[in-house]
């Protein structure tokens, strides 16, 4: 053999030794991060460590390890092994490997590397494999295999190499501190050097709804020489910049999907109106509002609140909502250094819990709102609203902004004969209307819980506050307002619900940014994103003030559209539009925007029109109305893409057009909702479960009548004659008198806590 070839194996041989004596944290120069989304400067001002930079690294959830397939490089020594040595016998190989494996020396060195008992397998799976697969081996594990083999080597030598292959195909175990940094998130306050570098003053206006707090603090705001809002809704953002322009206050509006700008040569007005996801962190203004602060602790939008708080540029904050949030807001501007004044507000008008429930829709009278927590239950109350002779109008999220102000001004006109509002709890933030009675349908609503998972729950007192607030608004005919129940049973749970004091909020939302996931794919580049995502939740390091928001949905889209090739920056951007992903046809059309996005071809409005089957029909039923909503959020889907991918999305204007278009033809549909539903559900099935005569309704658990609950024990113990239905009624009589006073002593017990 030539002595090239004896010189490659001995710098091998070297290179291995290396590998043993290096610690186990030791990072290659090139690849040293700092952590956040850039160097993390030193606060200034007061800062008060509320969780300790010392907690110990996170330990990573390893079953988010996807292996890697493994590149050998056996090529560049050819079959040096065998030509210096011998061919290994696969047999006695196979045997050496299993005595290697199951060793507990080598499996607590691994540990010591960063493999726990899941990844080491994994590992010793895929070399085992490589080494019984492979036509020939790189010369040095050949040697050392072979050594081993004749008795001269002993089986520890193996480690080295094992630990080589497991790092090629695991790359995240080579750069674990690098990870550890980027994601690490106990200092938010610092991810913002502007705001940091100005000393900001902060005022809490708390208060109920209907209380004039949201009021004071855009007076403060319309008299500031620059100013930005920042609501929950883009019906909120749009009704102060109308609101701002009509004081005689140029205003221009930023929502994800539309850029209106009030001077007529598109330069920026002193005061903008935004979506608080869209408000710019870098602009600096002299007057701030934070709208609904409460929704900091939101399990999807709260990082939205946090990002505001924390990285305004304004010399003034002023934040408003509920008292609930009043301590945890002082102490996230302990982090800061910023002090916090509070004003606080009492609700201007009264609302009074009634003594008896709705019972039936017959005793309904004007001025009603019925909440419901579903589109099938508005559907359903709708159609038996207008069996009864009555008028009403529907609102509920999913309708366009346009056709829910049609709605609400229908509702709210004294010369209209509709005075009865059938909603969801879209109600509760971001339109006025004339209510006088609140009324619930039912107390359970499906929530999805801080792990993504969908439950039935009965809403909570900031809920329930939020939408009995509604009723009896100061600027509404209606000076007084009142609440109660469709059902009888519901009532004293309403009332223990309403008795209880809003729970103190304790944490507020974070969310990793497309810088931090653009340095976590620099260290794994052949990591899915929406594997990047989850190595980094589960690595991430937040201290008590914060929790990283649910990300399923981000994931959701992210698994989507993996297959189609898109750099990372654009992927990322992609994965955070809002669409609703219940809904099949915008999840096709976000998957065909991606793909013509992918090919470089501009969608076009042409594209848009064929992709939509422009112009569309009115509904005749219920399903051609739900399509006809769907088709609406596919043109915000191209608004929302129109302006972070301008060349790609040219056509923002023409699609405007037709999506206006389209809110009339749904406003048309809406108008005539009775008749959709009639067309779909003939029988028009009563939603309280009574006919013309009807026995009274079986009290309720969960929404839901006992007789109905198909599998439940009550309903098989009423079906075998094991119980009767007056029987029913009585045990579910004492078991609200017991249970209910049970459940609120439990919430203020640990309330104290």
């Amino acid at each position: 053999m030539s002595v090239n070839r004896c010189m490659h194996v001995l710098r091998l041989q070297r290179r291995m030794s290396v590998l043993t004596l290096r610690s186990p944290g030791a990072l290659p120069d090139s690849r040293v991060c700092y952590g956040g989304t850039t160097g993390s400067p030193i606060s200034l001002g007061f800062s008060r460590d509320v969780s300790s930079n010392s907690s110990p690294p996170t330990t990573p959830d390893t079953s988010l390890f996807v292996p890697l397939a493994f590149k050998s490089d056996c090529s560049v020594d050819g079959s040096v092994g065998a030509e210096l040595t011998q061919p290994l016998d696969k047999s006695e190989l196979l045997k050496i490997l299993n005595r290697f494996y199951k060793k507990k020396e080598m499996q607590k060195l691994a540990a010591d590397q960063g493999l726990d008992a899941r990844l080491f397998h994994q590992a010793f799976i895929s070399f085992r494999k490589y080494v019984l697969e492979m036509t020939s081996l790189g010369a040095a594990l050949h040697i050392i295999l072979n050594d081993i083999c004749c008795g001269a080597g002993h089986i520890d030598d193996i480690f080295p190499y094992f630990m080589l292959h497991a790092k090629q195909i695991f790359p995240m175990l080579d750069c674990m501190d690098d990870l550890r940094k980027i994601s690490d998130l106990r200092v938010p306050a610092n991810w913002y050097p502007e705001a940091r570098a100005i000393q900001r003053k902060v005022i809490f206006h708390a208060g109920p709804t209907n209380s004039g707090k949201t009021y004071q603090a855009i007076q403060r705001y319309l008299t500031a020489k620059t100013g930005v809002y920042c609501g929950p809704l883009k019906l909120l953002a749009h009704e102060i910049f109308e609101k701002t322009n009509d004081m005689g206050v140029m205003c221009d509006l930023v929502t994800g999907e539309d850029r209106t700008f009030m001077d007529p040569e598109g330069r920026a007005a002193g005061h903008v109106a935004c979506t608080i996801e869209m408000c710019s962190v870098s602009t600096p203004y002299e007057v701030a509002v934070i709208d609904e602060i409460q929704m900091i602790r939101d399990t999807s939008r709260g990082w939205a609140w946090t990002r505001a708080l924390l990285g305004l540029c304004a010399e003034e904050i002023h934040v408003c909502g509920e008292p609930a949030a009043i301590d945890f807001v002082r102490e996230l501007m302990y982090t800061t250094g910023e002090e916090m004044e509070v004003h606080t507000y009492q609700r201007l008008t009264p609302f009074s819990i009634l003594d008896n429930a709705l019972e039936s829709l017959d005793n309904l009278r004007p001025g009603d709102c019925i909440v419901c927590f579903s589109k099938n239950d508005i559907y359903s109350i709708s159609r038996q609203i207008e069996i009864r002779g009555l008028e009403c109008a529907v609102i509920y999220g999913s309708l366009p902004p346009g056709t829910k102000l049609s709605q609400a001004k229908k509702f709210n006109d004294p010369d209209d004969p509709c005075k009865i509002l059938v909603a969801t709890d879209a109600i509760g933030m971001g339109l006025n209307l004339s209510i006088k009675r609140i009324i619930f349908s039912t107390l359970v609503k499906p929530n999805i819980n801080e792990k993504g998972e969908k439950q039935m729950d009965t809403i909570s007192t900031s809920q329930a506050l939020q939408i009995s607030g509604r009723a009896g608004r100061f600027s509404s005919k209606f000076k007084e307002g009142e609440v109660t129940t469709m059902h009888r049973d519901d009532l004293p749970i309403l009332k223990g619900i309403l008795s209880l004091t809003v729970e103190p909020i304790q944490t507020a939302g974070l969310h990793p940014t497309a810088e931090q996931i653009e340095m976590f794919a620099y260290h794994l580049p052949d990591a899915t994103l929406s594997n990047l995502i989850d190595i980094f939740v589960s690595l991430s390091r937040v201290d008590g003030l914060y929790f990283v928001c649910n990300i399923d949905d981000f994931k959701f889209l992210a698994d989507m559209i993996q297959h189609i090739p898109l750099n990372l920056r654009s992927r990322y951007v992609f994965c955070t539009a809002p669409i609703n992903k219940k809904q099949p046809f915008v999840c096709t059309s976000f998957l065909k925007f991606a793909r013509q996005f992918s090919r470089d071809e501009p969608l076009t409005f042409d594209w848009v029109c064929r992709h939509i089957s422009w112009p569309l029909p009115p509904p005749k039923n219920i399903k051609d109305l739900v399509h006809l909503e769907a088709a609406h959020d596919v043109l915000d889907l191209y608004l929302w893409l129109s302006y972070r991918f301008m060349d790609m999305f040219p056509d923002t204007a023409l699609v405007r057009v037709i999506q206006q278009q389209l809110d009339d033809i749904i406003q048309q549909g809406v108008r005539n909702i009775t008749r959709l539903i009639r067309a779909t559900d003939p029988a028009g099935a009563d939603p309280l479960g009574r006919g013309a005569a009807a026995s009274p309704r079986v009290p309720r658990l969960g929404g839901m009548p006992l007789e109905r609950r198909g599998n439940s024990l009550a309903s098989r113990l009423v079906k075998d004659g094991l119980l009767t239905p007056d029987l029913l009624r009585q045990l579910q009589s004492e078991w609200f008198k017991e249970v209910v006073p049970q459940g609120q002593e439990v919430a203020r017990k640990n309330k104290k806590k």
